[in-house]
């Protein structure tokens, strides 16, 4: 289910901007463009490190800040804040850390104030980076949005706003350009960047030894997510189907896959392995319980046969049923353009039912190969790998677009383009 914000509360309960430094107080002479990179998630992280490698290697000289995790950070991106304290989940969730984000909002604000930005270059989480669009938009400043807004899901008028406040909309599904073109937006789909995983990973033998499986016997995978909230509405449920099945399955194995940072209960997976390898265990499993969200295109790529799971506070469920707009909850499902594999939501997340559901998964082989067809057609949808490659390309193009028309922040700096 869309949200504005997609992540687990801050354990300490306590939020922190990283200690204020001089970022920007004069402006870069003779330097590469100065990119602020805005993501505020675990997989924007990850996409965010990708393409701060890609305006790396087009601009060696480029200085990059901006919100984000180790990944990003890794890659040479100075962050103002980091992903434990931009953590938060639905709506009743948002509401328990305004305040944090209102300083952050006000801290970002008064760094595009300062006018040295070229470029604000904002990954997904679109409940803050929206206002950042339109800020930036406000003093003239570029905005390359990557992995747009859910406006296919909910809250459509957000494709009208964006596509008036961001120079170009990057967009990761391939039904989304049409929705902002319509809407007088420049989008353009740079193809999914799951696609851009390198390929290494280990054939079954390897793996089954890595983790203590035994290859000649079928293993069940299950991904209950990487977030605290998550976890504690999927993991039980899912564990308990797992049980249920192996109960009348021997034979089954049980592999359980753990995010990084993700914290289990020990009682909660007794019987089951712990990986932390999930992309290979999703390849070597003969079917998956997974959570919504990105985890089923993850699957859908791996050609596992899955079921798709999704709970959240009831409030919040209550309130996304008013407001969302579309027939299914799986990513998966939403690019192939029907129910390719089946969903469950909220009361219907027991271990009884999942247990209904995956079961022919396991023991029909025509079964799991009409899925398995079904997920090589939305694999074929979602683009060409070089996503990030594409955003720098666009990065490019916008900052030269500047340069020629002498406007935005570094418009006239050697460097800026």
């Amino acid at each position: 289910m869309p949200s504005d914000a997609h992540l687990p509360p801050d354990p300490r309960g306590v939020c922190h901007l990283v200690p204020q430094h001089p970022v920007l107080r004069e402006a870069p002479v003779g330097s590469g463009p100065v990119i602020l990179l805005l993501a505020g998630e675990p997989s924007g992280d990850l996409h965010g490190a990708r393409v701060a490698r890609a305006l790396r290697e087009r601009w060696p000289e480029a200085r990059l800040l901006g919100l984000g995790g180790e990944r990003m950070e890794a890659e040479g991106v100075e962050l103002l804040a980091g992903l434990e304290d931009l953590a938060v989940m639905g709506f009743v969730e948002v509401a328990a850390r305004l305040p944090f984000f209102w300083r952050l909002e006000r801290r970002v604000r008064r760094l595009l104030d300062e006018g040295h930005i070229d470029l604000v270059l904002p990954i997904d989480y679109p409940g803050f980076n929206l206002r950042i669009t339109a800020a930036a938009h406000d003093r003239g400043i570029p905005v390359l949005f990557f992995i747009a807004p859910q406006v296919w899901a909910w809250k459509a008028h957000r494709a009208a706003r964006l596509a008036r406040t961001a120079d170009r909309i990057a967009v990761i599904l391939p039904f989304e350009e049409e929705i902002f073109l319509r809407e007088g937006g420049k989008a353009v789909f740079v193809g999914h960047p799951l696609l851009d995983r390198p390929d290494h990973v280990e054939d079954r033998e390897a793996f089954c030894r890595r983790w203590g499986f035994d290859p000649d016997r079928p293993i069940l995978a299950l991904f209950p997510g990487s977030r605290a909230q998550e976890l504690s509405r999927l993991l039980a449920p899912f564990t308990g189907a797992a049980r249920l099945l192996r109960a009348e399955r021997p034979e089954l194995q049980l592999g359980v896959a753990r995010a990084q940072g993700a914290r289990f209960p020990q009682e909660a997976t007794e019987g089951c392995t712990v990986v932390d390898d999930g992309r290979a265990l999703l390849r070597h499993a003969r079917a998956a319980l997974v959570k919504s969200g990105t985890s089923t295109l993850e699957a859908a790529l791996e050609g596992v046969p899955f079921v798709v799971a999704y709970r959240t506070h009831p409030l919040t469920f209550r309130i996304a049923k008013r407001v969302v707009r579309v027939d299914h909850v799986a990513l998966a499902n939403l690019v192939a353009g029907h129910r390719a594999v089946p969903e469950l939501l909220q009361d219907e997340v027991t271990p009884e039912r999942l247990a209904r559901e995956v079961a022919p998964l396991l023991d029909d082989p025509e079964r799991r190969e009409r899925m398995r067809r079904e997920l090589a057609g939305i694999r074929n949808a979602l683009g060409e790998p070089g996503a990030a490659g594409r955003v720098a390309e666009l990065a490019a193009e916008i900052l030269h677009e500047r340069q020629a028309t002498g406007t935005g922040a570094g418009a006239g700096r050697p460097g800026a383009s």
